[in-house]
Order: structure tokens, then sequence, then C-alpha cells
């Protein structure tokens, strides 16, 4: 709706704005959640444009190499330790929104990824303990630009550029979700299936991360942390299948949601 900004409850094809809170972050912790100060007021969704479930988030951190099939489809050995990498707020956009290709890059990849988003503080928390943090979970899409990432050891500057990573469409809470290491996952590029996984295939589970991450810096609620991509992604398929002009992408996650984007060329590109 044109002008007007707000969080808001899903029910069905309506959306409840949240009293007092325009949108999800580091003031909505999971207690806020719990019992969300929804209006009587129904908005049909189709009226409504979806930001990033988190618009802002303190942190976004990343996992890599995080499912065996995807580790050996490349040129990598299976880590003993979670591969970690950062990006930014401005990275993110809506469900919905155009995932823009820099003309910088010509080979842009899509990643389908559980998110996990975080409910309240945490450090050096147990992992027997660290699901009890989680506010709830949502779809992303760590669209990577392939040719960046391997311009030095850090993947920094393939991993972070402006608009590139859709993150959405609703936060799911945990009682909704259940066990997030029993989740089917998929992407579909223009309608053919180039993902397929579950969950269960992480080789470092959610709480292993949170410990992990939680160990060198405190996690606070509104910050995100993607959990890595299964294998499929177009940059290994032979020839390769990158992400061009047009494309539409979709992830799709068992009891979180659906996430698709439109696929935009930056003016400049080829």
């Amino acid at each position: 709706m044109a002008g007007r900004r707000f969080a808001a409850l899903v029910e069905g094809d309506v959306v409840r704005p949240l009293r007092g809170i325009v949108e999800l972050g580091a003031a909505t912790p999971s207690k806020v959640l719990a019992s969300p100060p929804a209006d009587d007021e129904a908005i049909p969704l189709t009226d409504v444009e979806l930001l990033p479930v988190i618009p802002r988030p303190g942190k976004v951190l990343c996992v890599g190499l995080n499912y065996r099939e995807h580790v050996a489809e490349g040129t990598f050995e299976v880590p003993e330790y979670p591969v970690l990498f950062t990006k930014f707020a401005e990275c993110l956009v809506g469900a919905g929104a155009p995932v823009r290709l820099p003309p910088e890059s010509s080979a842009p990849d899509y990643e389908a990824e559980l998110a996990v988003v975080i409910g309240s503080s945490i450090r050096r928390v147990q992992p027997d303990r660290a699901l009890e943090a989680v506010a709830g979970y949502t779809a992303a899409n760590d669209v990577t630009m392939r040719d960046f990432q391997y311009r030095s050891h850090q993947w920094l500057q393939g991993k972070a550029w402006s608009d590139s990573t859709p993150l959405g469409p609703f936060l799911v809470t945990p009682d909704e979700v259940g066990d997030p290491h029993r989740l089917d996952i998929r992407l579909e590029l223009n309608g053919t299936e180039m993902q397929s996984a579950n969950t269960s295939m992480l080789i470092f589970d959610i709480p292993t991360l949170l410990a992990t991450i939680s160990e060198f810096i405190q996690l606070e609620p509104g910050d995100v942390v993607l959990t890595g991509t299964p294998s499929g992604v177009g940059f290994r398929c032979d020839p390769p299948v990158l992400l061009a002009d047009g494309d539409r992408v979709v992830v799709e996650i068992e009891r979180v949601g659906r996430l698709e984007n439109p696929v935009l060329a930056e003016a400049g590109a080829q």
C-alpha cells in the first residue's frame, strides 16, 4: 500500500497490521512475536508489497559448503568447521522484487537456502539450547556472482551485491515449522527444477551453527543466518546455467513458504 509501511500477521489471503510495529527486527524479539499485537483491519495480501522479512538486520551471516553433494559438485573438501561469510542489509530484497544482475558480472548464479531469524540475544550458546533463540524461519536465495566469488580466497565480493538476495516471503514461527532439519527444499528456474534436497542433509545443523557463530559474536534479535545451499547450482552444470534478464526463480521450502522473484539486468549488463 503506497506510503504506508507496517509489519503484519498473515492469515490466509489477508494481512493484519501489527500495532506500533513498522518492521520486524531488533525491536521485535520472540516474546513480541509470541502474541503479535494485530489490528482488526484485514488487508488483501495482493494489495501489499512485501519487503525482506527483516528489512534491516544487524547481521546477515551465511554458511557455505553445508551439503555434501554441493561440496562434491565443486572443487572443495568437506569442511570440519563451518565456512562463514557475511552479507549486508542492502543485499536483501523481498518476495516479488527483482534480483538485480550487475553489469560487472558474467556469472550470476542461484542458491536456495533455509534462513534462520534470531529472536533473543545469545552469546556462547550451547547447542542443546540454541533453538530456543530462534524467532522463526524463512526462505532465501543466495544469488552469487561466481566470477567475483573466486577472485580471491574470501567470498565477500561474490556474495554481497546490492539487491541480490531475496528473503521471504514470511517469517514462520518454530511451532508452525516443527523440526527444521526435516524440510524439503527446492529451486525452480523458469519452471525447471534445478535443486532438490532436504535439510536433514545439512553437514552442520542449526544448533551447531548458532553455537559456532555465537562463540565469537553475540547474536541479537533480527539477525539472520543463511544455512547453506544443496547441490544443483547453475555454475556447476554442464554447460553452466546462469541467471539472465527476464528469468524467474522460485525457492520453495516445506512448511516455510514459496519465494518467487524476477531477474532484472541492470543498465549496461550484457
